[in-house]
């Protein structure tokens, strides 16, 4: 994949989505070419889909950091494999610390390996990879920003899984005093990694199915663009999924109850740049 912010031929033709007002201000691109994105994936015993997961990011000449949060001995042995690859680096969990955990880890060793931004990426095959040069270039222009996806379901979605979003929809947006996230649950973004990292050494994030939340909310507070895309999402049926309903939501519960708190002490400076913008 190229370094530069020059889109190929077949990508100009795709037509960007609209920045929202109030996620419009991004800086423009750097002349130099600096640009090194590369692809962080948790992964929890996903070996029948990682490898189709990887191949795609691959095929777009994406460096890869795989994280095996302690997968089981059959799956560790299918990581083991893809991971000869030079451009695939491995990061390996003792003890399964949840995908908050798996992602912070790969943001780090993402950091520190030399890349600029990380495109998150879930190994179970829900996220469209054919959007995967979309949202690195829309990174390149706007290279402060966290480029988000906001997910456009099929009929595959589970409905309890649909109808919770919408709880934590309404959380956000009270914790934010802001619409300006517009989903914050759906795990295929671009970080970029200075502002992302040091976010990370300076507050303790969830560690299981928090991390996606709070990450964004914390991000807005700190007055950090964000650019949102439009992808399709899919539930494959023999797909595996590590939501525990009543652990996780319990986790995200306290998580909502902990950002409202901030989100009290932070309120005038919040409603201060709304004015001001």
């Amino acid at each position: 994949m190229s370094e530069t912010c020059d889109l190929a031929p077949a990508q100009q033709a795709l037509p960007l989505a609209p920045i929202p007002a109030a996620t419009a201000r991004v800086p423009a691109a750097p002349e130099q070419d600096w640009f090194k994105p590369c692809a962080v994936i948790p992964v929890y015993n996903h070996e029948t889909t990682l490898p189709t997961v990887l191949a795609a990011l691959r095929a777009e000449d994406l460096p890869c950091v795989l994280v095996d949060d302690a997968s089981r001995p059959q799956a560790a042995a299918v990581i083991d494999a893809l991971a000869a690859h030079p451009d695939v680096h491995l990061v390996r969990h003792a003890h399964n610390q949840g995908k908050g955990g798996a992602v912070q880890s790969g943001l780090r060793e993402a950091a520190r390996l030399g890349y600029s931004h990380a495109l998150q990426v879930d190994a179970d095959g829900q996220h469209d990879l054919t959007d995967i040069g979309l949202f690195l270039d829309r990174a390149c222009q706007a290279p402060e920003a966290v480029v988000c996806g906001y997910p456009r379901y099929d009929a595959s979605i589970p409905k309890g899984r649909l109808y919770g979003r919408y709880l934590t929809h309404i959380w956000v947006w009270i914790n934010t005093l802001s619409g300006a996230i517009r989903d914050s649950m759906c795990g295929f973004r671009v970080y970029p990694l200075p502002a992302t990292v040091a976010l990370l050494e300076r507050e303790r994030l969830g560690r299981r199915m928090d991390f996606d939340v709070e990450v964004l909310v914390r991000l807005h507070w700190a007055d950090q663009p964000m650019v949102w895309l439009p992808t399709r999402v899919h539930y494959p049926e023999d797909g595996v999924s590590h939501f525990r309903p009543w652990q996780d939501n319990w986790l995200i519960s306290k998580m909502h109850a902990r950002l409202f708190f901030g989100m009290l002490a932070r309120a005038p400076q919040l409603i201060a740049r709304r004015f001001a913008r």
